[in-house]
C-alpha cells in the first residue's frame, strides 16, 4: 500500500547548492527521493522552500491541509534560517542587541504547534535536525562586502560562535522530538561521523554539496529501515 509523505523544510531538503561557475544558488537536488520512495512504497511531495522558517512552514502546512491534502506522514526540517541574523545590521551596529529571525522560544513553541496539528489530523510527524555548517566559510560568504571586524566583535572574536548558535537550534529540534515522543531523522549525526565536514558542504558553508546530499539520502534510508515499519 502506498503511503503519502509531505516534506516541509528549507533549502537543505530543497536541494539548493552553490553553482561553482556563477557562485549563485541553484537547485541541484541529489537527495535520492526516488530510491527511498520505491523501496518503501511512498509517494513523496516535497514542499521545501529556499529561505523558509518554521513560522512560514506552519502557514504552508495549514494551507495544504485546509485545501484537503492528505498525508500519512510529514517530515519537518527547519532551523537554518530561523537561527540566522541580519548580518548587515550587525555590521552597522555591533553594540546593539540583535535577534535571530526566529527567537528560540518561538521556534520551540511553533515546532510543538506543528506536531500537535499533525497529530490532530492523525498524521505522523517526523522531525529532522540540522546538518552542521562550516563557520569560516559561512562568515566569508554571508559577511562579504560587510564590515567583518564589526561582525567579529559582535561574535566575540570567534567565527565558531556561528557554529555553536546553529547547533543550539539543531539540539532544540532533538529536545522537541524527545519531549513529544516524535520520530527524529538524525541528519547532524550522519554528517558528524565524517572527519572532514568541509568536504560535504558548499562554498557558502551551510548548504550540503552533492556528497553531503548523499549523506542525507543515507540518513533517511537508515531511518526508514529502522522505523518505517513501526509508523
Amino acid at each position: 500500500m502506498l503511503r503519502n509523505v509531505g516534506v516541509f523544510g528549507d533549502s537543505i531538503l530543497k536541494g539548493i547548492q552553490v553553482d561553482s561557475e556563477s557562485r549563485g544558488y541553484c537547485v541541484n537536488n541529489n537527495i535520492d527521493i526516488e530510491q527511498i520512495s520505491h523501496k518503501h512504497s511512498l509517494v513523496v511531495n516535497n514542499y521545501s522552500l529556499f529561505g523558509c522558517t518554521v513560522k512560514k512552514g506552519i502557514s504552508m502546512l495549514k494551507k495544504r491541509i485546509d485545501n484537503g491534502k492528505n498525508y500519512d506522514m510529514v517530515v519537518i526540517e527547519y532551523g537554518g534560517n530561523d537561527c540566522d541574523f541580519n548580518w548587515k545590521e550587525i555590521a552597522d551596529n555591533p553594540d546593539a542587541e540583535h535577534l535571530p529571525n526566529t527567537p528560540l522560544d518561538v521556534f520551540y513553541a511553533t515546532y510543538c504547534q506543528i506536531i500537535a496539528l499533525l497529530r490532530e489530523k492523525c498524521i505522523i510527524p517526523i522531525l529532522a535536525n540540522l546538518p552542521p555548517l562550516e563557520p569560516q566559510r559561512f562568515f566569508d560568504w554571508f559577511c562579504r562586502n560587510l564590515n567583518k571586524d564589526n561582525i567579529l566583535k559582535w561574535l566575540g572574536g570567534n567565527t565558531n560562535t556561528i557554529y555553536r548558535w546553529q547547533e543550539t537550534y539543531s539540539r532544540m529540534v532533538e529536545k522537541i522530538a524527545l519531549a513529544t515522543k516524535t520520530h527524529l531523522v538524525d541528519l547532524r549525526g550522519a554528517f558528524l561521523k565524517h572527519r572532514r565536514i568541509d568536504d560535504l558542504i558548499c562554498e557558502d558553508g551551510t548548504h550540503p554539496n552533492t556528497r553531503g546530499q548523499k549523506i542525507i539520502t543515507d540518513a533517511f534510508m537508515n531511518f526508514t529501515i529502522g522505523n518505517l515499519a513501526a509508523v
